[in-house]
């Protein structure tokens, strides 16, 4: 789905003035960028307890963009998104359920489905959330690099693996930067003008990737940036951004719409590079 102008305009007036705001209202701009989808349902008091501020911050942000108050701003995230959010409260409702009857006895396979869903979930916001001119600019900086280094630490550490795996099934030279033995820095050594560092990083994030894309900046390579959010630290210096906002459940955040993210970005460089998907798919092991 689309969204309105208003709504676009809003995010990159954030986007633009982050630096200035103060540590309140960032963790306030945070939370709204990563819950645009669902904003129209939070209630002011739910926004000010999930970010730890109280309810007249929430207003001062309202305010610092431009809005008379909360509700004149949750009503640009009405228009654009009520069709999407009206799944959400049942979602969130059947989780607290759940969550409430963990002193009884709780099935593996509520459990399992419930984590499902929430992967559904993620998956949903990430179709609706693609930025096709952001996805087109990702592809023609991998087709073109002549190294590409990838990056990612903890739970971005698999997905870092993963992609990286994918495109050695091209032509191109791929890196995968482990830090084994903390050689972070050893590995980006080489990088240079011409090669390419994905780097992958969410909340809190990693100080080794925010380390190896400054690296690959100074250098003079482009980087390509996915993590959860435009406000990122990663995000300010990225020659290609994708976000992600990953489903949770029981307090553990998804990769299901990393992964596919992913995915989606090798079998599009494969066509753009007139590689045969399904000769790669036939060559690649279990």
């Amino acid at each position: 789905m689309a969204q309105p102008a208003a709504i676009d305009q809003l995010m990159q007036q954030i986007v633009d003035e982050y630096d200035s705001l103060s540590r309140q209202l960032k963790l306030i701009a945070k939370h709204i960028e990563q819950n645009r989808a669902s904003l129209m349902l939070e209630r002011i008091s739910d926004i000010a307890a999930a970010c730890d501020v109280q309810p007249s911050a929430i207003v001062r942000f309202a305010q610092r963009f431009g809005f008379s108050g909360f509700s004149e701003m949750q009503d640009v995230f009405r228009q654009a998104y009520t069709d999407q959010a009206r799944a959400a409260p049942n979602y969130r409702q059947r989780i607290r359920k759940l969550i409430s009857t963990r002193d009884s006895k709780v099935r593996t396979g509520d459990l399992t489905r419930e984590f499902i869903g929430a992967s559904r979930s993620g998956l949903d916001e990430l179709a609706a959330g693609l930025d096709d001119e952001q996805l087109e600019a990702a592809v023609t900086l991998l087709q073109q690099a002549d190294n590409i280094y990838v990056v990612g630490v903890r739970r971005a550490f698999p997905v870092a693996s993963y992609i990286a795996y994918a495109l050695q099934h091209t032509s191109k030279r791929v890196h995968l930067v482990t830090g084994l033995g903390g050689g972070h820095r050893d590995q980006m050594r080489s990088v240079r003008a011409g090669d390419v560092a994905i780097a992958i990083s969410f909340a809190p994030y990693g100080k080794e990737t925010l380390e190896c894309a400054r690296m690959a900046h100074e250098n003079g390579a482009k980087t390509l940036v996915i993590t959860d959010s435009t406000l990122a630290p990663l995000a300010r210096s990225a020659d290609a951004l994708l976000t992600v906002t990953e489903g949770s459940a029981f307090a553990f955040r998804s990769l299901t719409g990393t992964i596919c993210l992913c995915q989606a970005l090798f079998i599009a460089l494969a066509y753009r590079m007139e590689i045969d998907i399904e000769e790669v798919g036939a060559q690649a092991p279990d």
